[in-house]
């Protein structure tokens, strides 16, 4: 068999075993038998188990960004462009459920917390992108700064909404993915669009 094609099983095996154990839990020795190869080999491609690791989340995530990248970047309006994103997140999550399961359930890890910080914040650049028209940064009394924040700051609330969504769902995969999508676009949009159109709270 090519080196490559190892190499892809390897991983498509550790994504599984992190999937169902976490990181901590989960062994090298595991990973080979559940890839059918041998110890040895592993450490012929990756040289620790965080190193097999960090190459899951460099594959998973570059391939998460693409999708939300491509969102981002189109003339759609806000509306059909952060459903668009949603859309793809959301089928990214159900292509690849071990995968999220991995990215997202050893985030507390120490070992792990400082990279998946970073990707986060990556993502939340990305969901910036999506929205970066709503709301309108012309309202009365708010400096271009205060409206980049607010910006930064509605990203992070949505993309931190959707992670959550997103492993709730892994544990009801009855609901269709249409369901899950309409459900996000309903929370975001709606708050989204009163924002755009100059509501604001008044405590």
């Amino acid at each position: 068999m090519p080196a490559e094609r190892r190499r892809q099983g390897i991983l498509d095996a550790a994504v599984e075993v992190f999937g169902q154990r976490g990181y901590h839990r989960s062994s090298i020795d595991e990973i080979a038998t559940a890839a059918g190869v041998s110890k040895a080999l592993i450490y012929e491609h990756f040289s620790s188990k965080k190193d097999l690791q960090a190459s899951l989340l460099e594959l998973y995530v570059g391939e998460l960004f693409s999708r939300l990248s491509a969102n981002a970047a189109t003339g759609e309006q806000g509306e059909v462009r952060l459903r668009r994103g949603l859309e793809a997140f959301f089928g990214f999550v159900e292509e690849h459920r071990g995968g999220w399961r991995m990215l997202f359930r050893d985030a507390a890890d120490p070992d792990l917390a400082e990279q998946l910080a970073q990707v986060q914040d990556q993502g939340a650049a990305l969901v910036a992108g999506l929205i970066a028209a709503e709301p309108a940064p012309d309202h009365p009394g708010r400096s271009a700064v205060e409206g980049e924040q607010e910006l930064a700051m509605l990203a992070q609330l949505l993309s931190g909404a959707m992670q959550w969504l997103a492993t709730w769902w892994l544990e009801h995969p009855d609901v269709p993915r249409e369901r899950v999508v309409e459900q996000a676009m309903a929370f975001a949009w709606v708050g989204l669009d009163r924002l755009r159109e100059g509501e604001r709270y008044e405590g």
